[in-house]
């Protein structure tokens, strides 16, 4: 008796599921890193993906600069999401000494393999819709 395709498909799917669940022991207790809770949860608003997105895409950008690129959003809501970001390790953020201070964001390596992988998710969703 053969497996079809699709047996092979669930098949996989319940070991990931199973290897993610060994993995992620850890997350249920309240103490220890978690990634999902830690890096996941944090960083996939709406805002958060426009920012990563944005940084993605640009080598170096400042506040104003992304701001303009994000249309809606607060300067508030742009500096705690990406003081998020940043302690994420998604974000990098480089003061320089001057008056007026400037102030450059850059995505890190992290960054940017994290926003590689949702962007295959959102653009898997847009597909799929």
């Amino acid at each position: 008796m053969s497996v079809t395709f699709t047996e092979k498909q669930e098949l996989k799917l319940k070991k990931n599921i199973e290897k993610f669940y060994k993995v992620s022991k850890h997350c249920l207790h309240e103490k220890g890193e978690c990634p999902i809770k830690d890096i996941l949860a944090p960083t996939v608003d709406k805002w958060s993906l426009f920012c990563i997105y944005n940084l993605g895409y640009r080598d170096v950008i400042r506040f104003n600069e992304l701001k303009k690129m994000i249309p809606g959003i607060s300067s508030r809501m742009l500096s705690v999401t990406l003081k998020k970001l940043e302690s994420a390790n998604i974000v990098e953020r480089k003061i320089y000494a001057e008056v007026p201070p400037r102030v450059e964001y850059k995505i890190t390596n992290f960054g940017k393999q994290y926003a590689e992988k949702l962007l295959n998710l959102n653009l898997w969703l847009f597909d799929n819709q």
